[in-house]
Formats: structure tokens, sequence, C-alpha cells
């Protein structure tokens, strides 16, 4: 059997574990990753190094993928550069992916309300959990929604019910161990009065947040931006809580990232 992939500093903040097991301690269920970007540094890659790492052929890990943002086209083609066949997952029923692109898929053709849409939705993932964690040899499930500011434009606009429908799909994170749960939302596109509305009870609600932000000093052409981890929780040798705060820079490259500590890259 090939070797597993080499762990990143990514990977490692994430307890080293990578994305599909990171979450599995034994003090708690599964887990909520916010991954939070803006305008000026996108972060999809962390989307796809996830997804990657969930669908390891390592492991017999099973992602649900909800896509507000684009069809499945776009994500095979890129994870295939990164070594991943997303079509060969699918077929061999590793990932199931939701195209919210669809207009049946939302049910407008058959008028269905934002609020009828959602209590599908959720049940078809609280079924898919499931149906795959009482599968011999499965340990695990990952969520991964992309992303929650489109998701909001699909409500209607109501944040309210896109904060339900998280809270709901985070409480299957609590009520199945091998069940977690990673969501990616734009920092940028809301306003100040709408900010601590959404933004802050999502962040309340994850127990790890990965800020995307670009390179502090401006444009370089070797550092593309800079990533904090903030892993809530991480119990030390005397047995308390605590929150661990990881900060690094990445470069993206054709296939892959680079990820490496400040002042590291000469």
């Amino acid at each position: 059997m090939a070797n597993a992939p080499p762990s990143t500093l990514l990977d490692e903040a994430l307890d080293g574990k990578g994305a599909a097991v990171f979450s599995t301690s034994p003090a708690a269920g599964g887990r909520m990753i916010l991954v939070e970007d803006c305008v000026e540094t996108s972060g999809a890659f962390v989307v796809h190094h996830l997804l990657k790492r969930c669908l390891s052929p390592h492991s017999s890990d099973v992602v649900v993928f909800l896509s507000f943002a684009n069809p499945f086209s776009h994500y095979d083609r890129i994870l295939r550069k990164m070594g991943c066949n997303l079509s060969v997952q699918r077929d061999n029923k590793r990932l199931m992916f939701l195209d919210m692109l669809m207009l049946e898929r939302l049910g407008r053709d058959r008028g269905k309300t934002s609020e009828d849409v959602f209590i599908a939705l959720f049940g078809e993932i609280q079924k898919a959990v499931e149906l795959s964690l009482s599968h011999a040899g499965r340990q695990h499930i990952t969520v991964i929604i992309d992303d929650v500011s489109l998701m909001e434009v699909d409500a209607n606009g109501s944040s309210n019910l896109v904060l339900d429908f998280l809270h709901y799909c985070s409480s299957l994170t609590a009520q199945f161990q091998g069940c977690s749960l990673i969501t990616l939302n734009h920092d940028d596109v809301y306003s100040n009065e709408d900010r601590p509305g959404l933004l802050l009870k999502l962040e309340y609600l994850a127990d790890v947040v990965i800020k995307v932000e670009p390179f502090s000093t401006g444009l370089a052409t070797d550092v593309h931006g800079q990533l904090t981890v903030s892993n809530k929780g991480i119990h030390d040798g005397s047995g308390k809580s605590r929150n661990k705060v990881h900060n690094f820079h990445f470069r993206i490259k054709d296939s892959s990232v680079e990820y490496f500590y400040p002042g590291s890259k000469t």
C-alpha cells in the first residue's frame, strides 16, 4: 500500500490528522470548520484541500458536498489537477454531490418556498449521514457547503433561515461522533450592520475558524496570502481546554498549495 500523503501546516493546525478524521476526538462528537475569505483572497483552495483529504484513498470516509457556487465539473477539473478524481469517487458512493444551481434541486419549478427547500435538503443530509455511518467500515462523513453567502441568496436574503439550517447541520456533529461540517463564507460581503448577526454566530458555532487574508504588506510574487487557524477546545496535558491559533503564509501553485511560516522563504 502506498504511503499516506505528507501532512501540511494546515493539516497540522487541524490537530495534524487531516480533514476527514481530525474531528473524531474521544471527548466530543464531530466538529465544524468555518472558512472565511474575502474578495482579494479566495478561500476556495482550502475547501479543495479539505475535500481531497476527506477522499483520501487511505480511508473509506464519505463526503456530502452542497454546492451553491459551481457545478460538479468545476470541482472535478480542479481536483483532477490535485490527483483526486471526483467522478470516480462519486461512482464509488464516497461523494454525494448536491448541485444547488439546478432549478429542480431548489424546487423553484414546483412553487416550493425557501423554507420547504431547506427542510427537504436537511432531510437528505441527515439520511445520508445515518446511512453512511451505519455502513460497515465507514467511520466518518463530512458535509461541505460552498458557500454560505450564496445559500443566503437562495434563501431570499433570510439569514435566519440560513442560520437555522446550519444549526441543524451542526447538530449532526454533536449527534454523530463521525460527522463533521465544513462551510465557506465571504467575510466582506456584509455591511457592518449585518456582520454581527451572521458571521459572529457562525464563528460561535464553529470549532475551527480558518481566515484567508491578503498578504499584510501587499502583493508579493512568492506569497499569495496568509492563513489564521483558530482551533477551539484543544486539551493540554493538564486536561484543561484552551484555544490554539496558528499563523502561516501560503502560495497557490498549479496543482497544489505551499504552506510555510513567515520568514521561512528566502
